[in-house]
């Protein structure tokens, strides 16, 4: 693609790094084959190809195109358009540029961006407001309301810490579900792997980095790798994949020794337990399978979970379009919710259509908002090893 950067981007980093991206893209369109938002609405601005256009006309012109904002905002950032690009085009890479661009251009943000950025990233912040909104819960607007559920107290004091091992929980992991922490815990420690949850441990900066605020998730980022590196960790574990993703790139967008060697070293949960094996749950026989984008196209390890499942004893029961975003893409569920919940039910009427016993997935996001729509049970995969 022939790109033309105005001349106040040219010798920017930014510019020049969306130019290289842009460059690769060919024009050919398997992009939108795969994209869920394109498949659903069925607009060139809402595939991937229109959005490198519409991404590519902004960083020529130099000025915030509003319609490209709104078909930006509509982008999951599942990056499955990029598991079929012929020419190898970091979409994702290119999406964050241009999210920060606009924001940084020409910030308008919602009372409901502001209310995410102030509350997820501080896990103690976000069990207060869930606890707070339950007991308000008819007065709630019916996007947050999934978040809306029971929350377990968890202990989250530093432990073990000589462990080689350290466990990330995540902000909306601790708050929401640290009953899987929990789990995985005992599973290391029966298996005699000593394992330690930092208390000081920070928000990953994802949240922040998928709404454009470039400056601010790379300080998350920073604090985050003060508070979790040391000389002695061997590894650092992830449960919630959309974390795990984060963390993963650390290397890439802080460039630091420290960035890089928490990048290196850090291993979704899945990459770890796969040297084990674990008993079947008694109950449970059937499972429907939902492998997260962050995991599958982000970090790029699908068919791990499912061969640790099926070793243990599971059935796994076929689901058509498994490859598709379940509609959950971190804030996106709150964010763009009409679209979201489209998303939501065509996930569902797959996992469920050979009535599994129980829905499993890997991330909380997907986790809250699968739970959101089914009376089936559905539960983070992990907590199914015993």
């Amino acid at each position: 693609m022939r790109v033309e950067l105005a001349q106040t981007l040219a010798d920017t980093e930014q510019g020049q790094r969306a130019e290289e991206i842009l460059r690769k893209c060919v024009h050919c369109g398997f992009c939108n084959a795969t994209c869920p938002t394109y498949n659903l609405l069925g607009d060139e601005l809402d595939g991937p190809r229109g959005r490198i256009y519409l991404i590519k006309g902004m960083f020529e012109s130099d000025e915030v195109d509003e319609h490209a904002r709104f078909h930006l905002d509509r982008c999951l950032t599942c990056r499955n358009c990029e598991t079929t690009c012929p020419s190898g085009v970091e979409y994702g890479e290119l999406l964050e540029l241009g999210r920060n661009y606009i924001h940084e251009s020409s910030p308008a943000p919602t009372f409901l961006e502001r209310l995410l950025l102030w509350v997820v990233p501080h896990h103690r912040r976000l069990a207060f407001m869930v606890r707070l909104g339950r007991l308000f819960r008819w007065f709630v607007p019916t996007p947050l309301k999934r978040m809306i559920q029971p929350v377990r107290s968890a202990r989250t004091e530093d432990e073990d810490k000589d462990a080689l091992v350290t466990l990330l929980q995540g902000c909306a992991q601790r708050a929401m579900t640290p009953e899987v922490n929990q789990h995985i815990a005992g599973l290391l420690r029966a298996r005699n792997i000593p394992v330690r949850l930092r208390a000081t441990e920070q928000c990953c900066g994802g949240l922040h980095m998928h709404l454009g605020r470039h400056d601010q998730a790379l300080h998350r980022m920073s604090a985050n790798v003060e508070a979790l590196y040391d000389d002695a960790t061997r590894t650092y574990l992830s449960s919630a994949s959309g974390c795990g993703v984060t963390v993963k790139d650390y290397g890439r967008l802080l460039g630091t020794p420290e960035a890089k060697v928490l990048a290196q070293h850090t291993q979704d949960i899945a990459e770890y337990l796969q040297q084990f094996t674990f008993e079947r749950h008694p109950n449970i026989q059937r499972v429907a399978l939902h492998v997260p984008c962050t995991l599958q196209h982000g970090q790029k390890i699908p068919g791990l979970i499912e061969k640790i499942l099926e070793r243990t004893g599971y059935v796994l029961v076929s689901v058509r379009d498994a490859h598709l975003c379940c509609g959950s893409a971190g804030s996106y569920s709150l964010l763009q919710p009409e679209l979201s919940e489209q998303l939501l039910d065509r996930k569902l009427a797959a996992l469920e259509e050979q009535t599994p016993d129980v829905i499993a997935t890997a991330n909380v996001g997907c986790h809250l908002h699968l739970r959101s729509g089914t009376n089936t049970r559905v539960v983070h995969w992990v907590t199914l090893l015993h």
